[in-house]
Order: C-alpha cells, then sequence, then structure tokens
C-alpha cells in the first residue's frame, strides 16, 4: 500500500534520489579526473613534438638565403627582386654562396665532408638542389584587333589548360624539355596562381664552379622567357645536432602583368621520430592516448545506444564526436606520415648526386601538426563541459546560452553592413591599396580598422572624397553603434542570470560541494584541520558564554572585546609557548602590547570565558 501510494504522488523515495544524484556526481567527478589525466597526456604528446630549435633554424635559413644582399649592391635580395635581371644576379650571388661551403672560414676542411655541403658548417645538404619552371604557351589570351599589330604574342596566367608542354630553346639537356613529375607532391598555392608539379627541371651540380657555369649558359640562352609564370628552387637539409629536417623552397612567381613576385617556404621537422629517449617516453604517450581514444570511443557508443536520437540534441555530444574524429584523423595522419618515411628515406638517401623530395614528407608532417593542433583546442574547450561545479563559470555559460538568439539576429544585421563596406572599400581602393587588393583583403582590413590598425593615409590618397567619408561612416556604424550594441546584449543577458542566481533560482552546484568536502576530509585525515565536530562543539560552548554574561549585566561592547581578546591571547599562545617551537624566541610586536595593555580592565571576564 505504500510503494502504491508513492507511485500515485509520482515519487521516488527522498533517499533513492538523494542516492541517485550522489552517483550521477561521483561518475561525473570520475570522468572530470580522467579527461583531465586524457589532456596532460595530449600537451605532453603535443609539446614533445616541437622544439624550440625548429624556429632557430627556420630563422637562420631566412637570414641566409632571403636577406643576403648582392655582392655590390647591398638593396637587391631574393626579398627585392623585382626583375630577370634581379633574379639572376640573386642565382648567381646570394644562392651560390649560401648553397656552397666548402671549406672552414680560414680556407681549411675541418671534416671530411664526403662530397657534401655543409651550411654553416653543421647542416648537410640533401642530395643536390632542383631548379623548376613552369611556361604557358603563346596565344592562350586573345588580343584586341587594334593592338593586333603592335603585339602578336599573348601569355595568359597559369593554369593547367594554358601550361606549355613543348620543348623550346637548345632542346638538348632536361632543363629545356618538358618533364612529368613522378612526386606525390601537392600542388603549391602561390599569390597569382596554383601550380602543379613537372615542368622543366634541372639539378645543380655538387660543383660550385659548375653550378655557376651553368647559371651563366641558362641566362646567356634565355632560359626565363616571355612564357614563364614560376620558378620553383627546393633543396633539403639535416641538422644532427638537433635531428631536424629543414625543407626549403624559394618561388619567384612572374605573373601576366610582367615583374616578380617572391614567397618562401621553410619547414623545419622531425622525421626521425624515435631517437632519444625521451622520444620513446613521447612514443608511450602516443599509445596511452590510442588507449584512451579507443575508451572514449566505446563510451560514446554506449551513450548513443542508450539515448538514440536524444544523445544529438546535446552540444556537448556534438563537441565530444569531433574530438573523436579530429584524434583518428590525426592517428591517420601520423601513421601515413611514418609509413612514408619508412618507405621513402632510404631511397631519398641512397643516391647523392640525385635531387631529394623531402617536400611531399615535410607537407604531410605539417598537415599532421595542423591536425593535432585543431584536436588539443577542442581538447581544451571541452572542459567547459564539467563548468557547473564552478558557479562564476555558471554564469558565463548561462549568460552565453540565454543571449545566443540575440546575437544570432546582431549578427546577421553586423555582416551585412560589414559586407557592404567591404565591397565599398575593394571596388573603391582595391587597384591601389594593397590592404584592398583582393575582396578577402578587404574583409581582413575591416577588421584590422576596428582593432585600430589601418592605413588612413593609403586610404585618403586613393580616393580623396570617398576615403574620408568610407572611413569616418565606417568607424561611426560598426565601432560606435554595432560593437556597443553586441556588448550591450551580453551585459544585459549577464545581469538577468546575476538577478537569477541572487534570488535562489539556479542550479545546484553539486560537484563544486563534493570536492569542498572531499578536500576538507583530507586535511581532517591529514590532521591539517580541526574536525567538524570539535568545530561545533566550540561554537556552542561559544554560545553558551555569550548568554551568560548576558545574564550576568555585560553588554554587547563588553562581549566583543572579551571575545578579541581571547582570540589575541590563544594567537600569542599558539606563536610564543607552542610545544613544536620550545626554544624559539620571537619579539612582541607594540600593536600587539598595545592591544594588551589596553583591555586589562575586561581580564575578569576574559578569563571567564577562557574557563
Amino acid at each position: 500500500m505504500a510503494e502504491a501510494s508513492r507511485w500515485r504522488e509520482g515519487g521516488t523515495p527522498k533517499h533513492k534520489l538523494k542516492y541517485r544524484r550522489e552517483v550521477e556526481i561521483r561518475t561525473t567527478l570520475q570522468e572530470l579526473l580522467v579527461y583531465f589525466i586524457f589532456l596532460i597526456n595530449l600537451c605532453i604528446l603535443t609539446f614533445g613534438m616541437v622544439n624550440p630549435h625548429m624556429y632557430y633554424l627556420n630563422k637562420v635559413m631566412s637570414s641566409l638565403f632571403l636577406d643576403t644582399s648582392v655582392p655590390g649592391d647591398e638593396r637587391t635580395n631574393f626579398k627585392s627582386v623585382r626583375s630577370i635581371t634581379d633574379f639572376w644576379k640573386f642565382m648567381e650571388g646570394p644562392l651560390l654562396e649560401g648553397l656552397y661551403w666548402d671549406s672552414w672560414y680560414n680556407n681549411k676542411q675541418p671534416y671530411n665532408l664526403k662530397n657534401s655541403s655543409r651550411i654553416y658548417y653543421e647542416n648537410i645538404l640533401l642530395g643536390v638542389p632542383r631548379v623548376r619552371q613552369l611556361k604557358v604557351r603563346n596565344n592562350t589570351c586573345k588580343v584586341y584587333s587594334s593592338f593586333q599589330s603592335l603585339m602578336s604574342e599573348c601569355y595568359d596566367k597559369y593554369t593547367s589548360e594554358n601550361e606549355d608542354l613543348s620543348d623550346f630553346g637548345l632542346k638538348h639537356d632536361t632543363e629545356w624539355k618538358y618533364s612529368t613529375s613522378n612526386s606525390n607532391s601537392p600542388w603549391h598555392w602561390g599569390f597569382v596562381g596554383m601550380y602543379g608539379n613537372g615542368g622543366y627541371i634541372f639539378t645543380l651540380s655538387k660543383s660550385k664552379y659548375k653550378t655557376k657555369d651553368k647559371f651563366v649558359d641558362l641566362r646567356l640562352n634565355s632560359w626565363i622567357t616571355r612564357g614563364t609564370r614560376v620558378i620553383f628552387i627546393d633543396f633539403s637539409l639535416y641538422n644532427a645536432n638537433v635531428n631536424l629536417f629543414c625543407i626549403i623552397r624559394l618561388v619567384a612567381e612572374f605573373p601576366a602583368t610582367g615583374g616578380i613576385l617572391t614567397s618562401w617556404q621553410f619547414y623545419s621537422v622531425k622525421l626521425l621520430r624515435y631517437v632519444s629517449y625521451y622520444d620513446y617516453f613521447i612514443a608511450s604517450c602516443e599509445i596511452t592516448f590510442c588507449i584512451f581514444l579507443i575508451v572514449f570511443t566505446t563510451q560514446e557508443v554506449k551513450k548513443m545506444k542508450e539515448f538514440k536520437s536524444a544523445y544529438f540534441k546535446s552540444i556537448w555530444n556534438w563537441i565530444e564526436l569531433l574530438l573523436l574524429v579530429l584524434c583518428f584523423m590525426a592517428i591517420s595522419f601520423n601513421t601515413y606520415c611514418n609509413i612514408q618515411i619508412f618507405l621513402s628515406l632510404g631511397q631519398l638517401l641512397e643516391n647523392t648526386e640525385k635531387y631529394s623530395d623531402f617536400y611531399s614528407l615535410a607537407y604531410w608532417h605539417i598537415y599532421y601538426n595542423n591536425i593535432i593542433a585543431i584536436t588539443i583546442f577542442f581538447a581544451w574547450i571541452k572542459i567547459f563541459k564539467f563548468i557547473s561545479f564552478n558557479k562564476t563559470m555558471s554564469q558565463l555559460s548561462s549568460t552565453l546560452s540565454r543571449c545566443i538568439k540575440d546575437i544570432v539576429g546582431f549578427a546577421i544585421m553586423f555582416f551585412i553592413i560589414f559586407f557592404a563596406y567591404a565591397q565599398l572599400g575593394f571596388l573603391v581602393f582595391g587597384s591601389q591599396v594593397d590592404d584592398f587588393s583582393t575582396f578577402q583583403n578587404s574583409i581582413f582590413a575591416q577588421f584590422r580598422i576596428v582593432l585600430g590598425d589601418f592605413n588612413f593615409a593609403g586610404i585618403q590618397q586613393a580616393n580623396r572624397i570617398l576615403g574620408p567619408i568610407y572611413f569616418i561612416t565606417f568607424i561611426f556604424f560598426v565601432f560606435f553603434v554595432l560593437l556597443n550594441m553586441f556588448l550591450a546584449i551580453i551585459n544585459d543577458t549577464y545581469s538577468e542570470v546575476k538577478a537569477d542566481y541572487s534570488i535562489a533560482r539556479r542550479p545546484d552546484f553539486e560537484l563544486g560541494k563534493m570536492i569542498k568536502k572531499s578536500y576538507k576530509n583530507a586535511l581532517e585525515k591529514l590532521k591539517l584541520k580541526k574536525d567538524q565536530k570539535d568545530e561545533d562543539r566550540e561554537m556552542k560552548r561559544s554560545r553558551d558564554l555569550v548568554e551568560q554574561a548576558r545574564r550576568e549585566g555585560f553588554d554587547e561592547n563588553e562581549t566583543a572585546s572579551a571575545k578579541q581578546m581571547k582570540k589575541w591571547k590563544e594567537r600569542l599562545e599558539k606563536k610564543y609557548y607552542s610545544r613544536e617551537i620550545e626554544d624559539d624566541y620571537q619579539p612582541v610586536t607594540q600593536q600587539e602590547f598595545r592591544d594588551c595593555t589596553t583591555t586589562k580592565y575586561k581580564m575578569k571576564f576574559s578569563e571567564c570565558l577562557i574557563k
């Protein structure tokens, strides 16, 4: 009958509900601790992949090949190359001097070079460098009829359809014949186009003088033509001191407008993963990561079977699935990179007279690093799932969840105005200001204007009327109006949430209470804090003494003074008469002496309280 009455009341017994809640909180706490262990393991794994020497190696190499000037012309280096003449000066000057280090600074050989160059005496040049050119055919664009008498040739921008595959020039060496590429390297994304593999290729010699003669011969026979659209200079280095490979690519693009645009890539990667004891420790972290991934995947599969379609209604479950997908992608990339290194490394190092294509290995390794970086980002974001044990964090999450609809509506209005200004800036200033040269650049330039980084002089010079009007109206509507509306939405919602929390309409922070309780129990067991029963007993005794003092005629001020004096006496006894530090002499301060002497008239009452 009792069971039936409870069923009619819709009630599960309170002790059962309390037990279920405690079990749920305990489970959440266990999940939090396990996830923290996983996060620590992932942090160790990711930081173990990054070596501080990577930055310094890239900096040293970029300084050598990008900033070194042409002898006799301090203004010309690879960054400042703007014409074919400047390009050949760089090839025969800084590039040649940077690649070939045949002797020590005193013209002696410090060690056996074994027919290989050692850049800065520490970085072995793997194989030989390679130079590759891509061209377009003539008549790939149409000349207007009125100008056909003035210009009979027309070379369009580079595309795979416009690419020139025919032999040219002397036609007796590989640099004059088109070669298809057997490499699985990805296409290169340049400033003005996407460039494929293959092209007109030649490799440099082990001898510095032969290489210089080669450059002179190519320059005299016009290897670079009007159809040239890009030239790649690729080579790879290895530094055994820090176990790092540096894959370098220097790119010179020849746009259809004329001139040269230079760019570069320096990839310092650790292709030989397991060499030192620390590397084997990182390998153990990778194994632990895989174990955690299997456990988390099993848990999510069980949740999906249990909750079915309701599982996908929680944003945290979606983040969990995204995190698992990223983890599996990271493992796949890592496995692929290790297999490719195992299969290719020996073949690449076998023949030192050929070009060693480490670019594809470095490219996939960089992709693996990017996947790991995104993975650990979302791994940290997932910690917000457990913020219910903290009042402040819960207020922030409640604020964001409540105002999300208002923010979405505001974002639509914001981006309508923002893109309107971006298109205006692109059309008005795009041909003269670098920040607005493309529509994408215009968008980024406006974000920089919001942050206070802008080039008003360039905008004003491009258009003296529309420039100031664009700038002033953008600052007014976007910076002063829209951004303040955004802050007002968040501030108003936060005030509502804080008001709800102040009138007790808030979630129970049971997890936080359990953590505090466990912390107090640990302190009590370590005897760093009094037991709760002893504290309750002392509080009751103090209340009884206060009540007794009131009955004997003492007022509130005298009672408070007596309590204060009792606290001073206990503190002084603990400080100067501690059994643990019997012989440690510490002088009494003037303030403590003054506080004691000014309250002598209350000594009798204090002795009563102390008893």
